[in-house]
């Protein structure tokens, strides 16, 4: 019988066929914490009794939400992981001396590789998708079962197919077309089910558009995102030291899907989400019309802080200023990625240009720190949440775009078409 991709990844993990809607035990390969979630895991590790990891080459812990330590309680936080982490000899373990927002960094690690399947006690690790992998977030106790005994309980998800047509114009990115998907159906319109992103579109999207797409599948309830292994696949794990040889899966052409959505990329402008939910998605065009000032632009995050959205950023801050009342921050996913950008000399042109480059860090995106937005202030920014006081103050309003939009909007003062 026809099977989608998801289905074939369940199938081989478990050692029989399996389909949407069944009830499975898988092996994980990969369980992902980080400082504030792992704690608690390791809390319901020690209380069980268990003295050591079924898996300890598939587990890791990434310190990037408060990292390097904002205050006392996450300091505190942090050490729980790395007395945890010395006791259990963890290798792949990253704090400060290695540092990266996780979704960033595991796949630039090889510790993320197709055919996997991967669990994180953070919403966003579907973001691992996009290499052809099952990715999805799971609660702290969950992941507590999974160190203790390799696996875990699944409902096989059933699959949205999403067919993209059309090549991308200028400035329309990844971001903009995962932002016309949850504008199309919903901040709950793909509840427990896989967004696979499909059609001939695909071959024009980089590994950043993809990772960007998976990552904010969540925001339409999905289970997942996932993008088939292909040769953009293949050219962005050449050079890395994978932890697992891939394991390659593609949908049948018969496969059965609940539903399918089409969309011509090739007509999509830019999507700017307007407060307060990624669903109220809206036109470049709409948004430059409505005269949106703006107090802070934000580029980065594990939604877009790749080596690509810093490229873009420096090639339209090139020569010019950022708005005298508006704040430009930028967030590198990994700090290999902020090395190759020096390489480049992206960082001093957003320098140059009056902005301010952070570590690695979480902080921003959920209104940790590292760019708090205080009473009333406005932001356009590349995270992928713009819930009610998701930056800072619960007044503050936070506008979802791409890298393009928020760069030439730090320019302007406004919200402003890069195109």
């Amino acid at each position: 019988m026809a099977q989608t991709i998801t289905e074939k990844i369940f199938s081989q993990h478990v050692g029989r066929e399996v389909f949407a809607g069944e009830i499975i035990r898988s092996n994980i390969d990969m369980v992902i914490g980080n400082d504030i979630t792992t704690p608690i895991s390791i809390k319901a590790f020690e209380d069980s009794g268990a003295e050591a990891l079924a898996n300890p080459d598939g587990f890791s812990i990434v310190l990037d939400h408060f990292i390097p330590a904002k205050d006392i309680a996450s300091a505190n936080q942090a050490r729980i992981s790395r007395d945890f982490a010395k006791k259990h000899k963890l290798k792949n373990f990253f704090d400060e001396k290695d540092m990266g927002i996780e979704h960033a960094l595991l796949p630039e690690k090889g510790l993320v590789v197709p055919g996997d399947v991967i669990i994180g006690a953070d919403s966003h690790t579907c973001t691992h998708g996009a290499l052809g992998a099952f990715s999805t977030g799971m609660g702290s106790t969950d992941l507590a079962f999974v160190m203790i005994s390799g696996g875990n309980w699944f409902k096989v998800p059933e699959s949205i197919k999403v067919n993209l047509s059309g090549k991308p114009k200028l400035h329309t990115t990844g971001k903009d077309i995962i932002l016309e998907i949850i504008r199309i159906i919903g901040v709950d319109g793909a509840l427990y089910r896989t967004l696979e992103f499909t059609g001939s579109t695909i071959e024009h999207l980089t590994m950043d558009d993809r990772f960007s797409m998976c990552n904010m599948a969540i925001e339409a309830g999905a289970k997942s995102g996932i993008v088939a292994y292909d040769d953009i696949t293949k050219e962005f794990l050449a050079d890395k030291d994978l932890a697992r040889e891939p394991r390659i899966h593609y949908s049948d052409d018969d496969a059965i899907y609940c539903k399918t959505l089409d969309i011509d990329v090739a007509n999509l402008e830019p999507v700017i989400a307007y407060p307060f939910l990624p669903s109220n998605g809206h036109s470049i065009t709409k948004a430059v019309a409505d005269k949106i000032k703006i107090d802070q632009a934000f580029i980065g995050s594990f939604t877009n802080g790749r080596l690509g959205d810093l490229k873009t950023a420096s090639e339209i801050l090139k020569g010019q200023k950022v708005h005298e009342d508006v704040r430009l921050i930028v967030t590198p996913g990994t700090q290999k990625i902020l090395k190759e950008a020096f390489k480049l000399g992206y960082i001093d042109i957003i320098i140059d240009a009056g902005g301010v480059v952070s570590n690695p860090t979480c902080g921003a995106c959920l209104g940790g720190y590292m760019g708090i937005l205080g009473d009333g202030e406005v932001a356009v920014s590349t995270t992928n949440r713009n819930f009610v006081g998701r930056m800072g103050s619960r007044s503050s309003k936070v506008y979802l775009a791409n890298s393009a939009v928020a760069a030439i909007s730090a320019i302007t003062g406004y919200i402003t078409d890069p195109r």
